[in-house]
């Protein structure tokens, strides 16, 4: 059971029928149709020879279906690492040089090597770093600049940029030197392809066919039009007028060998590649709990950082680049039927003996065709809604949104993400330093206790209760010393109170001196400090310290119990949060956030 934990082909391998076979066979013959463009594509956008983008989707097909624990992921060149590829190889060398083919290679190495590390130490909660929003604004914004980038191919013109900015100033400096034929062939693959993308399948399924057969022959749409821009350049000879084609792809198969060791340039690349490896890992994840839930089935996070890292790593010594899992192929993969990973190893095979038979039949296929394939598949990951949705909810969370995509688009993707994720840390760090903590009183006639501003509750003079709701480490401790303080100069009758502490999951050092600090600070003001409802795991690491045997309360299981048990001592009586029952003199408490706890509330 252990090796089958690192090796999931020994959990489905031994299982493995004919049936099974026969559907993971279908579903690599469409896959492979739709992966032998789409690599292509990608490896120009990643500013490779195109047969790049075929070597990786060979030798990491193979080691993902050894390795990886998504049965319908389908592993290859995506179109956000391309772009994060483009942007770290092209720190260290010119597109097109030698130098850069071998930076894209260290890239795919370094990046399998750290996904490799993090699953092997079970590290895949290093992910959770990358908020949703902030992986979202990132693949927005970098759809974006991918659509915008490829924009120069579909117009036939020379214009490059790093950024959104400088991408639109080239192209509108050169757009008077547009080449027509190309912008013909360009934009009508455009339009074909938008068209198939939203009434290609209505289409199929008002002919009779089947709501699955209908959504293949759909997602095939690139394919078609690949077909046809091949014939169009052929029998036309478009390429003397002008139109970039794709030219001589070479035959073989993929060179084994490791990378070049340049420790400058692997220490140059290492940030990069850990960005990569994030990125990659986050997408192919999403995407495969996405499919595995379809299936009821269920993914290993930390066996998927092995099966990518293995993947990349793989590339990285089969002449590819940086590769993960797809959401488009992957979607056709699930609808194509395929059980297992072995359709992955099923369409490398396709990848190769393509390779080697169908290359020399891609020689008249223009780039602006392949462009375009780019632009309607990065389309789909722009998500406007999703921001506007997000502003709605968090503005917090929208500024690291909006940030992100300012980021992306003005200085490039590796900034981009970078910033969206330290901006994230840095409004968690100050959200969690000032939590929520409430007053709370007893709804009447039951035993549930409730914030005093929002319900019609029952409280004491003497015993008061607050509410914890967030854990208490070292950014928010001295946050709950104020809260407590403040309540010990508002509420001059109060003898006992009693920390609720029913969403503290988690107390540490600096949590715990604080605790202490209050106990003692209490006890000098004559006012016993007692806990209620707290969680098991925690009670086990206090019990380890000295704060129980010193606590001048009790630690009671349940909040109702506190009351009934200080009741003795206190008079119950109705509170009005309308009206103020300390002194309206008296010092606020320091934070909006607490509320019941302010007098003049």
């Amino acid at each position: 059971m252990k090796l089958a934990n690192y090796f999931p082909i020994l959990d489905w391998g031994p299982k493995y029928r004919g049936e099974t076979f026969a559907n993971d066979m279908v579903a690599a013959v469409i896959v492979t149709i739709m992966l032998i463009p789409q690599s292509l594509a990608y490896a120009l956008l990643a500013g490779l020879p195109p047969q790049v983008g075929l070597y990786a989707s060979i030798l990491p097909l193979f080691a993902y279906a050894i390795f990886g624990s998504a049965r319908q992921l389908a592993v290859g060149p995506v179109a956000i690492l391309s772009l994060m590829t483009a942007a770290a190889a092209g720190k260290i060398a010119a597109q097109g040089s030698a130098e850069y083919i071998e930076a894209a290679l260290i890239l795919a190495f370094l990046s399998g090597l750290i996904l490799l590390v993090m699953g092997l130490f079970r590290m895949g909660f290093l992910a959770n770093f990358l908020s949703h929003p902030v992986v979202s604004a990132f693949i927005t914004a970098s759809g974006i600049i991918i659509a915008a980038s490829q924009l120069k191919h579909i117009l036939g013109i020379d214009a490059g940029g790093h950024n959104l900015f400088e991408i639109v100033y080239a192209l509108g400096t050169k757009i008077t030197e547009t080449n027509l034929p190309t912008l013909y062939i360009g934009g009508a693959a455009l339009i074909f392809l938008f068209w198939v993308r939203g009434q290609f399948k209505p289409l199929l399924k008002k002919l009779g066919l089947g709501d699955k057969a209908a959504t293949i022959i759909a997602r095939a749409g690139p394919v078609f039009a690949v077909v046809a821009g091949i014939l169009a350049v052929a029998a036309m000879r478009l390429d003397q007028q002008g139109v970039k084609i794709l030219g001589d792809v070479p035959k073989n198969l993929p060179e084994i060998g490791l990378p070049s060791f340049a420790p400058d340039i692997w220490m140059q690349l290492l940030g990069s590649a850990a960005l990569i490896s994030l990125i990659g890992f986050v997408e192919s994840v999403s995407v495969g709990q996405t499919l595995a839930a379809k299936k009821r089935d269920r993914i290993d996070p930390n066996q998927e950082l092995i099966g990518l890292g293995a993947a990349s790593l793989t590339a990285g010594v089969s002449s590819g680049y940086p590769v993960t899992g797809g959401l488009a192929r992957s979607a056709v993969n699930f609808d194509a039927g395929a059980e297992t990973p072995a359709a992955g190893a099923f369409t490398a095979v396709g990848i190769a003996l393509a390779t080697i038979f169908l290359t020399p039949y891609l020689f008249y296929l223009p780039q602006a065709v392949l462009a375009a394939t780019i632009i309607v598949a990065v389309l789909s990951l722009v998500n406007i809604p999703e921001v506007i949705k997000v502003w709605k909810y968090s503005k917090s969370d929208f500024a690291a949104m909006i940030a992100t995509i300012f980021m992306t688009l003005a200085f490039g993707v590796e900034l981009g993400v970078t910033t969206g994720v330290v901006l994230s840390l840095l409004l968690h760090l100050y959200n969690t330093s000032r939590p929520h903590f409430a007053l709370v009183g007893q709804v009447p006639g039951t035993h549930h206790f409730r914030n005093v501003n929002r319900h019609a509750v029952v409280t004491s003079d003497c015993a008061l209760t607050i509410r914890i709701d967030e854990s208490l480490y070292f950014a928010n401790a001295r946050f709950l010393e104020d809260t407590v303080y403040c309540m010990l100069g508002n509420r001059p009758d109060m003898k006992h109170l009693v920390l609720m502490c029913p969403a503290v999951n988690r107390i540490d050092a600096s949590g715990l001196e604080s605790l202490e600090a209050i106990n003692h600070r209490l006890k000098d003001a004559g006012v016993t400090l007692h806990l209620s409802e707290v969680k098991g795991p925690v009670m086990d690491r206090l019990k380890k310290t000295h704060f129980l045997d010193e606590l001048t309360g009790q630690v009671f299981m349940h909040q109702y119990e506190a009351m009934q048990a200080l009741d003795g001592e206190c008079v119950a009586s109705a509170f009005d949060p309308g009206v103020q029952t300390t002194n309206p003199e008296a010092s606020p408490c320091p934070s909006k956030r607490l509320a019941g706890l302010d007098p003049a509330k």
